[in-house]
């Protein structure tokens, strides 16, 4: 039988007595320590809108479509609209599209506010009255967004607009197919049940005039007015505007009721279809040109033609819109312009690029049988109104406006499409937000400062290796022959299964989701848990700074940092 060691042989760990690893505090050691941390998900980051996506995720993968909702609601007023018509920025910046496929948030945040309606769920005002009055001009996306945000503050709200129904550009500009009416009715209704008052029918034409009544004024009038072009034309040739196109169409609805109150138009004008013809050309390479050649599609024409003078690859139009008009049938012209118009044809002269990317006449002729030709070569705001408003500055057709979203007028400020900015709804609904923060601000007499970003959550600082592989979700869609012969909506949603699915995809990057995997892969077990929802704490008597945390953090929700000495 082999002697014993002596006890000083004996390898140190077992010359501890039961109990001594407790006194032997080993975070004296370390030369780092792991820190929790909450980065910004990019997804949020991209988001226009400014929405904690990762943030209602949360909820949405656990159920709680409610709690998801309100934290959705938080910062945009209408899931809905947007889950229909947003070009989803967040997808594209989404870390898991470096994995397999970006998780389908535009999908979820639809399914979100569909569910919100059908189960009629509200929004309560808590803030205890300001006593001060906002005019809104324009109810579009960004004038909405600000009405919801302001009366959310406490303030009383009017908007005043001049058409005959709210919703701007996403009732007059965006088509019926992409976004039904009785959703942009139900979520625009939302916000007027909060106590918002709507003044439909009513230009304002001098805001100074408007001002006396009310203590600060957010002007969000949309760009409504056509771009026009030079197109020698004989006086037979028919030349029209795409957004006239759109709004006549709109005005005059295929086969659907009329709007519900409180939205119930002042009058009824003696409006028709457009009537384009059979043979449409639709000039211009923009989502609005999308937008026009498949309505008149749907209005009943064979051949729509959308001439554009660059490629495909430099067209502005989103890709998925492009290949939705040619899956109708929409024929593309592309590296063409239209010399002259006459009668029943159209001349085009094919385009070629320069070496800077520009396009040069070839001098190579063709004829294009027309009854029609739509511009769509961009919007520009009637700024009309704000002649004689002083200190208001314009620069290339928008106004100028501070950080703080005000013009060069004391309590005039100015968002949405009429301020330099990328024209979306999202980035509208943005503005609102951001106005209506600035606006209380300056009625209180302090001033609005957002928190700084935390740091991203970049894919590198990601565990993948704990996320299973999960194909996205795909909505359902008309096939193409149905959807030229009715302005039904052309992309379904998700139902319940699938979209819980979906949000389960979300990885949750650069914020601790109590996966529990420091708490298990810790040699120290200096990681402690305080149970549901309420994550961890790191108990430094003990942790010697591995880095074993971090590195196995799935989320990317733990750090080093230099210990303090």
């Amino acid at each position: 039988m082999t002697a014993p060691l002596p006890e000083e042989d004996k390898p140190f760990a077992i010359t501890l007595e039961v109990g001594s690893s407790l006194a032997n505090k080993t975070g004296a050691w370390r030369t780092e320590r792991p820190v929790y941390v909450e980065r910004t998900a990019p997804c949020g980051r991209n988001c226009p809108a400014g929405e904690d996506v990762r943030g209602w995720l949360y909820h949405a993968e656990s159920g709680d479509y409610e709690t998801a909702w309100r934290v959705l609601m938080e910062d945009n007023p209408f899931p809905a609209i947007m889950g229909r018509v947003c070009y989803h920025p967040c997808q594209t910046a989404c870390n898991r599209g470096q994995l397999d496929e970006s998780v389908g948030i535009n999908a979820v945040e639809r399914f979100l506010g569909d569910e919100a309606i059908r189960r009629g769920w509200t929004v309560p005002v808590e803030a205890e009255p300001s006593g001060k009055r906002v005019l809104v001009v324009g109810a579009g996306p960004a004038g909405l967004s600000a009405a919801y945000h302001l009366t959310r503050l406490g303030h009383a709200v009017t908007v005043a607009d001049s058409s005959e129904a709210p919703g701007g550009m996403m009732r007059y500009g965006i088509p019926r197919y992409r976004l039904p009416r009785d959703i942009l009715d139900a979520e625009i209704r939302r916000v007027a049940e909060m106590g918002v008052t709507f003044e439909l029918g009513r230009t304002i034409t001098d805001p100074r005039e408007a001002m006396r009544d009310y203590d600060a004024v957010f002007l969000a009038v949309g760009a409504h007015v056509g771009r026009r072009a030079y197109i020698p034309a004989g006086d037979s040739a028919r030349i029209l505007d795409a957004i006239k196109v759109l709004r006549d169409t709109e005005v005059a609805p295929p086969n659907e009721p009329s709007h519900e109150p409180p939205y119930e138009p002042p009058y009824e004008p003696p409006y028709e279809p457009p009537r384009l013809g059979r043979r449409v050309v639709v000039y211009g390479g923009g989502n609005t040109a999308m937008d026009a050649a498949r309505t008149a599609r749907r209005l009943g024409a064979t051949d729509a033609v959308v001439v554009y003078r660059r490629t495909r690859e430099r067209m502005p139009a989103h890709d998925f819109e492009v290949e939705e008009a040619i899956e109708e049938g929409v024929r593309m012209k592309w590296l063409s312009t239209i010399a002259r118009a006459d009668g029943e044809k159209i001349v085009i002269e094919r385009m070629e690029l320069d070496e800077t990317g520009f396009p040069q006449p070839t001098g190579e002729f063709e004829e294009l049988a027309a009854d029609s030709v739509v511009l769509a070569l961009g919007q520009e705001p009637d700024l009309s109104l704000l002649d004689g408003l002083p200190g208001v500055e314009l620069e290339n057709g928008v106004v100028k406006v501070g950080a703080n979203m005000m013009t060069g007028c004391p309590g005039v400020f100015a968002g949405g499409d009429m301020v330099p900015s990328e024209r979306t709804v999202t980035v509208a609904v943005g503005h609102g937000k951001t106005a209506a923060r600035h606006i209380d601000a300056w009625l209180r007499g302090t001033e609005y400062r957002p928190a700084p970003p935390n740091p991203p959550a970049t894919f590198d600082l990601l565990n993948t290796w704990y996320y299973s592989d999960a194909p996205a979700s795909v909505r359902p869609r008309l096939d193409a022959a149905r959807r030229v012969t009715t302005f039904d909506e052309v992309e379904g949603g998700l139902d319940e299964g699938t979209a819980l699915f979906e949000a389960r995809r979300c990885m949750s990057c650069g914020d601790c989701f109590e996966c529990d995997n420091c708490y298990g892969v810790c040699p120290d077990n200096a990681i402690i848990k305080l149970g549901p929802g309420r994550r961890f704490v790191i108990d430094y008597d003990y942790c010697k700074g591995c880095g074993l945390c971090v590195a196995e953090c799935p989320a990317g929700a733990i750090m080093m940092v230099p210990e303090q000495t």
